[in-house]
């Protein structure tokens, strides 16, 4: 998986922060990151830490609209974050990186190398991203918990090949993230168990059905 800073030296990445003038911020576990990113033009990156960006529902109920792991991009115009009941929340301790977008586009940039590779990654990640989005789609239209659950199984084994997965958050993440009552999945879980569909140890989960 693409990177931002793949292919760039030390000394061309410290370059490339003066070119765009980055800021560099640290947030607290559990910790608002960037209140004002719906009024401010900007690219994020996450250089350490873990955050999430979730849509809060009228009755309180958190939807995880997206996962920000290490090397992940977010910002104005590639992240749902316009909704005034999002919020980027950071579930470890945090560093992020925020570069002004209209720096980012700065056409004299192009003459350097660094630049151009820096961009390209840039362009790579967002494409996953929008893969990424495409597979939540296809989790979020099926109706059923049971139907949400075996298309999110479904997609994680064909990344790995393997007959087992591994939850890189936790079971209640993974309620909110398929936008159902955690209870309710919890009890469909237990019966994918029963019915021999699957074994859960911790948070891998093996595909007895394949």
């Amino acid at each position: 998986m693409t990177k931002p800073f793949d292919e760039l030296t030390s000394s061309q990445i410290s370059k490339l922060y003066d070119l765009l003038g980055v800021h560099i911020y640290r947030f607290s576990k559990n910790q608002e990151i960037l209140p004002t990113i719906k009024s401010e033009n900007i690219l994020a990156i996450i250089l350490e830490g873990y955050a999430q960006i979730i849509n809060i529902e009228y009755n309180g109920n958190e939807i995880i609209v997206e996962e920000l792991f290490k090397d992940s991009i977010f910002g104005t115009n590639i992240s749902a974050t316009n909704s005034e009941n999002c919020q980027i929340i950071a579930k470890q301790d945090t560093q992020v990186l925020v570069i002004d977008y209209e720096k980012l586009v700065n056409p004299s940039n192009l003459k350097h190398t660094y630049y151009n590779t820096f961009l390209r990654n840039i362009f790579d990640i967002i494409n996953d991203k929008f893969k990424k989005t495409n597979e939540r789609i296809k989790i979020l239209e099926k109706k059923q918990i049971r139907e949400k659950l075996l298309e999110y199984f479904e997609i994680e084994h064909k990344k790995s090949r393997f007959n087992y997965i591994y939850l890189q958050f936790s079971f209640r993440d993974l309620a909110d993230y398929l936008a159902v009552n955690r209870s309710a999945m919890f009890r469909e879980l237990k019966h994918l168990k029963e019915e021999k569909f699957i074994e859960i140890k911790d948070r891998r989960i093996t595909l007895l059905y394949k």
